[in-house]
């Protein structure tokens, strides 16, 4: 006779814990880490596109008359390119920042009239762009701009009194950022936004996980010097509003609207150079 009576009734084996684990895991990659490469795909779709076809152009420096230079940051190699004066009299140095769809190989011939004036200029490449080495972010891109800076003081040709920063669209946040970090004598802001920060937004992109914040507002509302703010009435991709705000926060700011948008405004470069000549920016002799 059995008298033990029926076996108790087993738990769950290995097999089912590891079928649980499974399915967690594909949980957590489909409503976690999928969306999270969305907001990543986003963000760097807004902030740092392909340039278009056609903008590497490596012959441009030549045909300006330029010289290479190289930058070590955080290991990687940057480019920069010193577009030199046309005159024997030096101003000064622009240090120039592009828009996040452009190489400074589209804007190497842009700078007649100011070289002519006696201004040497340095386009600083983004990392990741181009034939600079790394990625581009808002640290890496900051660390850049102040290389170029740093570049710039201990060659002993220009000193802090006489160094501009001139940033265009996304190139007007970096430029900024450049500021808070080196004592620079001018800004000249030109189709840019108050801040990166709304701009992502609008995508739909949560506060928390911004990667990238180019806050220009804030540096404008304690940087002591002159900016030149400039900006398209026509302007959809960041609306005039921007340099009217910007203008309201800095303490001593020029805004000067242009009926255009953002991509085709005129250069503006007589206007640039009457600003720095009315607030003393340029080498005396």
């Amino acid at each position: 006779m059995n008298l033990a009576g029926p076996d108790p009734p087993r738990g769950p084996g290995p097999a089912f814990f590891r079928r649980r684990l499974v399915v967690a895991g594909v949980l957590v990659g489909v409503f976690v880490i999928g969306p999270l490469i969305s907001i990543w795909a986003i963000q760097r779709y807004v902030t740092f596109p392909n340039p278009p076809d056609g903008a590497f152009d490596p012959g441009a420096r030549a045909a300006a008359g330029g010289r290479a230079l190289w930058f070590d940051v955080a290991g990687d190699r940057v480019e920069a390119w010193l577009l030199p004066r046309r005159t024997v009299e030096a101003a000064g140095l622009i240090i120039y920042a592009h828009g996040n769809g452009e190489l400074i190989d589209m804007r190497a011939a842009q700078f007649a009239v100011p070289r002519a004036a006696g201004w040497d200029v340095l386009q600083v490449e983004y990392p990741g762009y181009g034939r600079s080495q790394g990625s581009p972010s808002e640290a890496s891109v900051t660390a850049a701009l102040v290389a170029a800076y740093d570049w710039a003081r201990t060659s002993g040709r220009f000193e802090a009194n006489v160094i501009i920063g001139y940033g265009r669209s996304l190139g007007g946040g970096a430029i900024a950022q450049l500021a808070a970090r080196r004592p620079v004598a001018a800004l000249v802001l030109e189709s840019t936004f108050v801040n990166l920060e709304d701009v992502v937004m609008a995508y739909g992109v949560p506060r928390p996980l911004l990667l990238n914040h180019f806050d220009t507002r804030r540096v404008l509302e304690v940087y002591p010097g002159p900016v030149l703010l400039l900006h398209g009435t026509r302007d959809r991709v960041f609306p005039s509003d921007a340099a009217r705000t910007l203008a309201a926060v800095a303490q001593r700011a020029t805004l000067h609207l242009e009926d255009c948008g953002h991509n085709d405004c005129p250069p503006q470069w007589e206007l640039v150079l009457s600003f720095l000549a009315e607030n003393r920016v340029r080498r005396t002799p």
